[in-house]
């Protein structure tokens, strides 16, 4: 995990702890980081502006102001518990980790009675989902998506190849269970679909990408629509 990421996560550790804060241990421990590292973040954290408060002794930490948390969303159980459902089932999706710390932070600010409900409810619903790639490799093909720098990655296709290739990546695909990059080989040159599982290692360069667009991966089915936005309406022409 990248400084900047501990630093929004420990941020988000510490609104969840609330009133009764976090030791540095603790925080050292979940992001498997020395103490001293972490007294570095939160100095770092409080010189750019986020009000934490110290305590020293038994029972002492560091949390949140007051004022810095969230004010009460209005959410039924039901909802919270759909949204925790969603993200629990699509665990390999990309960007999971961070559809999780967000719905755990609506979880964190609902209000008491309605919070108690939804744990209730949420002991009810239970999810076997498919392992995910790792970590690494997610973070890599995100960071690569998001910044639209190249990847480089090995690759085992459908009968067992490997490969070392540099993709330029243009969209991530669910297409019957399963999550796809899919973006411009330069090794093949022409626009691929690489199968997450399927994906042995992968790094993201400085290598900007070119103007490849979502319109040369072709049209999606009726089905298909994007994660926020209006649904496609064209056949799909699915490129390989």
């Amino acid at each position: 995990m990248k400084k900047t990421e501990r630093l929004h996560a420990i941020t988000e550790m510490l609104r969840r702890h609330g009133q009764w804060g976090c030791t540095a241990e603790k925080l050292a421990a979940e992001f498997s980081v020395s103490v001293r590292t972490i007294k570095r973040d939160l100095a770092a954290l409080q010189n750019a502006g986020l009000p934490i408060w110290s305590r020293t002794g038994p029972g002492g930490g560091y949390g949140l102001a007051e004022r810095s948390t969230l004010p009460p969303i209005n959410l039924t159980a039901s909802q919270a518990v759909a949204l925790l459902a969603a993200v629990e089932a699509a665990s390999d999706a990309p960007y999971s980790d961070q559809a999780r710390a967000g719905v755990l932070k609506i979880v964190d600010v609902l209000d008491p009675l309605t919070r108690r409900t939804a744990e209730q409810l949420a002991d009810r619903v239970w999810v076997d989902s498919e392992r995910p790639p790792s970590r690494s490799i997610m973070s890599a093909l995100e960071k690569a998506m998001t910044q639209q720098v190249v990847v480089r990655m090995d690759y085992r296709d459908g009968a067992g190849n490997s490969t070392s290739r540099d993709v330029e990546p243009v969209m991530f695909a669910s297409m019957q269970g399963r999550w796809y990059l899919v973006g411009w080989c330069r090794l093949r040159e022409a626009m691929r679909w690489f199968n997450l599982g399927r994906i042995q290692r992968a790094s993201a360069t400085r290598l900007h990408c070119g103007d490849h667009t979502v319109a040369e991966v072709g049209f999606p089915p009726t089905s298909a629509r994007p994660v926020f936005g209006r649904a496609m309406e064209e056949p799909f022409r699915r490129l390989h």
